[in-house]
């Protein structure tokens, strides 16, 4: 089942919501950073977000950090033709033990893969790979409302109960050891374009790949879901981005 998972979104643009106008917003917010950055993508996916950070970045020396092999040698596909693969590497590793020496970088990126280890979890074990001053620049799913209709709730309960609010969570941050330097939600369109449009074009052929798989089965029909749930009560909730300063 597990690796089904991962044949779900092999190909798409993305592995969750996101667009580059949000990496390049996130990005712009950083201040006094180095010459020539060391940034680790973490939980990068097929690396949309790294591309456009080395875009963005000529400078920059990106790290992209993901379990699974085909989506980093996607990645390495897409940053050739891109023309940024030299500043980019791809190593494989898990994100809760990543294999790196303490304080090697300046930047930590983390879009939509937070929630695998949860949200303090990250901001603890992930602190020691700053720099002092560095930053850590994640999404995460939030609710917006204070009284989300039962059919959200009862839909987050089940897959992410971890859910919370934005103040909830910048509160977190700062007894983590971080300065909330910015927060912003991603737009509706962050979660359809890249993402959840390509999905369900998909889903067809998805079902026919999982039958008479059960567990299979049973992630087709969670994805049907979770599109019919944001469709309905997108204003509910969504991911926001966080844009953190490591206390030095």
């Amino acid at each position: 089942m597990d690796n089904f998972i991962f044949t779900m979104y092999e190909g798409h643009p993305r592995q969750g919501p996101g667009s580059n106008t949000c990496t390049r917003k996130a990005f712009s917010l950083l201040a006094d950073l180095p010459p020539h950055p060391e940034i680790l993508d973490i939980g990068c996916g097929t690396g949309m977000q790294t591309v456009e950070l080395a875009r963005i970045c000529p400078g920059c020396r990106i790290t992209a950090v993901d379990i699974h092999q085909p989506y980093l040698d996607e990645l390495a596909r897409r940053a050739a033709s891109a023309g940024v693969d030299d500043r980019i590497i791809t190593v494989r590793a898990s994100m809760d033990s990543l294999p790196f020496p303490d304080a090697t970088f300046d930047v930590l990126w983390a879009e939509g893969s937070i929630f695998v280890i949860g949200f303090w979890e990250g901001l603890v074990s992930w602190k020691r790979l700053l720099s002092p001053g560095g930053y850590l620049c994640l999404t995460e799913a939030v609710w917006f409302t204070e009284n989300p209709s039962p059919e959200a709730a009862a839909f987050w309960d089940e897959c992410y109960p971890a859910i919370k609010t934005v103040p909830e969570n910048c509160a977190i941050a700062g007894r983590a050891g971080y300065e909330v330097v910015a927060t912003f939600p991603l737009p509706e369109s962050a979660w359809w374009d890249d993402y959840y449009t390509p999905l369900a074009g998909r889903l067809d052929g998805l079902r026919t790949a999982a039958a008479g798989d059960p567990g299979a089965e049973a992630l087709v029909r969670f994805a049907e879901r979770e599109i019919a749930v944001y469709r309905k009560h997108a204003g509910e909730y969504g991911y926001e981005f966080f844009v953190l300063r490591k206390n030095r």
